[in-house]
């Protein structure tokens, strides 16, 4: 039979022997608690933040009982971040506090277990019941403290903090994560890996209560936006619906949290080019889908100045030359050279079609049959057939080809 240990002194600190036996059971202890929390307190979301806060929550008690007397900051902030999250949501600490009850009965039920199979003494099983309820009614003050707090901010200033942290999210790589830590916890957020942003027409009415509590919006900026952490599921898309009375928005891209201000760029300039015509307005917008048109259209003057260097004969065509190339020399394009299948798009006879590759020919010498040259042709060709989709295409620099760029 295993010999019985002795009973410690209450002013001491645990035995060695009995912290190495309590150690042994830790490994498992948490995902049990956070198993049968699931399965007795159902509507209390058991997830990643709950299994960081038992984790820890497991190794500070025991450190109390090696006798460290060491501050407790990363664990206070992790319980009082549990109650905030409760009142973010809009709910009572009601089943915060079922999933602590669910939670000690289970750890007592494991360290009970434990003293009959070891023999632990009454005295040793009285100073463990002692610390093991006592600490659990600290754990419990702390989620109190954080529902308190929370509640007891104003709409205005949790408003505010979030527009704080959004500037400092997108401050870009620059910014060291830990630096998040911080107002993110004041703000009863958790920091995500990946964001979407989500770029907004001025003055857009949002329904801020039907927005998911962990999407952080910034509407008094000149240009609104929202960030949405992770990526943009349907679920997300039923939010925006419900939020945003007009419709009219456009998701960026998905990216690591540093490169949120990229995401929002590219948004906002695809917002540009569904505000002048040229894309759809589909009611969110998505970049993922207009990415060609995107980089396309990322710098016209830009493109009109390759083109001149490229492709010096466009110069020289007058309006109607310029409108018979367009048509003809996208076809070919698309149709990789082929007078037949160029001549079927058009609805005219190959014959036609190579009359006027034929003239084109002339104009731009051997251009024609240079990779490099196709390819400036073919881009020039693609913003032209995009910038006609606006109403008013007159003061696109691509629109008169003999311009001169600005």
């Amino acid at each position: 039979m295993p010999r019985e240990l002795p009973a410690p002194d209450p002013s001491e600190k645990m035995p060695q022997a009995i912290l190495d036996i309590l150690q042994a059971e830790l490994t498992s202890l948490a995902e049990e608690i956070l198993a049968e929390v699931r399965r007795s307190v159902p509507e209390y979301p058991a997830d990643g933040a709950q299994r960081s806060a038992v984790d820890q929550a497991i190794r500070t008690f025991m450190d109390r009982l090696a006798g460290s007397t060491d501050p407790q900051e990363r664990r206070d902030e992790l319980f009082r971040a549990l109650g905030r999250d409760e009142a973010y949501e809009g709910r009572s600490l009601d089943a915060l506090q079922a999933a602590y009850r669910v939670g000690i009965k289970t750890a007592w039920r494991r360290v009970a277990q434990v003293g009959r199979r070891r023999r632990l003494s009454s005295e040793v099983m009285t100073r463990l019941a002692d610390a093991l309820f006592g600490y659990i009614d600290e754990l419990a003050s702390l989620s109190v403290q954080g529902y308190l707090d929370a509640r007891s901010r104003s709409a205005e200033e949790l408003v505010e903090m979030q527009r704080r942290l959004l500037r400092l999210v997108l401050r870009g790589p620059g910014v060291p994560r830990s630096a998040l830590d911080e107002p993110a916890a004041q703000a009863g957020w958790t920091v995500p890996d990946e964001v979407t942003m989500v770029a907004l027409p001025a003055k857009a009415r949002c329904v801020r209560a039907a927005l998911d509590h962990d999407v952080l919006a910034d509407l008094g900026d000149p240009e609104p936006y929202l960030l949405v952490p992770g990526p943009f599921t349907e679920t997300r898309r039923d939010m925006l619906a419900g939020a945003l009375p007009d419709r009219r928005s456009v998701v960026g891209l998905t990216v690591p949290l540093a490169d949120a201000a990229d995401s929002l760029r590219w948004a906002r300039a695809v917002l540009a080019l569904v505000r002048a015509g040229i894309l759809e307005d589909a009611g969110p917008t998505r970049c993922a889908d207009h990415l060609l048109e995107l980089w396309l259209l990322s710098d016209v003057a830009l493109l009109e100045q390759v083109a001149r260097h490229r492709m010096p004969g466009l110069e020289r065509l007058n309006r109607s030359q310029w409108s018979r190339m367009t048509e003809t020399l996208g076809a070919w394009l698309e149709s990789q050279g082929n007078a037949v299948e160029t001549a079927r798009r058009l609805r005219v006879h190959p014959q036609t079609v190579r009359y006027r590759m034929r003239q084109m020919g002339e104009t731009f010498s051997d251009q024609l049959g240079n990779a490099d040259a196709r390819f400036v042709l073919d881009a020039v060709l693609r913003v032209q057939r995009l910038r006609e989709r606006s109403p008013a295409p007159g003061d696109d620099p691509l629109s008169q080809p003999h311009a001169t760029a600005q």
